[in-house]
């Protein structure tokens, strides 16, 4: 289980697909491509990721976008090694659930699973297939892992849970005097 910032977040979770993609056990076809710096030729397996997630949002969309951002960094080619799929749910549970019951019956290398709701729905709709997620505050909680140090199963990803006692550390540290301390909170 990963847990990063939000600036890093994309790419945590990028390469946390890339590592699910390289322990995939069912091996499709093998395509070569010429490597772009000495000429060499190197063999990538083509892959399938799908994307859900549960709302278009700048945050969210950032997370889908580094996905992509950095399979194709590693070497995928989008249409040619990489199908990459992708739906949203529109704000709704009840869409997120269609569309993990879609994903699982196209069968791809990978599920990532955007936000809470998107993540339950495609843990609750696979056994067998890989299941990433980002966005999710409280993994434990949410029923998708069982430890965040050990997630176990076929589920994985990243949170986006502050670590409010280091923040207050680092404070404390910057201001030994600091005896109150004022946070900006949306629950929404």
């Amino acid at each position: 289980m990963l847990r990063f910032s939000s600036i890093s977040t994309a790419r945590a979770l990028a390469t946390t697909v890339l590592l699910g993609l390289v322990a995939c056990s069912s091996p499709p076809a093998d395509v070569s491509q010429t490597g772009s710096s000495a000429g060499e030729t190197q063999t990538i397996t083509a892959k399938s990721v799908a994307v859900t997630q549960i709302v278009e949002h700048p945050a969210l969309d950032a997370a889908r976008d580094g996905v992509e951002d950095e399979l194709v960094e590693a070497g995928y080619v989008l249409g040619e090694t990489l199908n990459l799929s992708w739906e949203s749910a529109q704000g709704s549970p009840a869409t997120a659930a269609q569309i993990a019951s879609k994903f699982v019956g196209d069968n791809p290398d990978a599920i990532v699973a955007i936000a809470t709701p998107s993540a339950q729905a495609a843990v609750a709709a696979s056994d067998s297939i890989p299941v990433i997620f980002s966005a999710v505050t409280d993994p434990v909680g949410a029923g998708l892992v069982q430890t965040l140090d050990a997630p176990g199963g076929l589920v994985t990803g990243v949170t986006d849970l502050s670590p409010i006692g280091e923040h207050l550390d680092l404070i404390l540290e910057i201001i030994p005097q600091a005896d109150r301390v004022g946070v900006v909170y949306n629950a929404g």
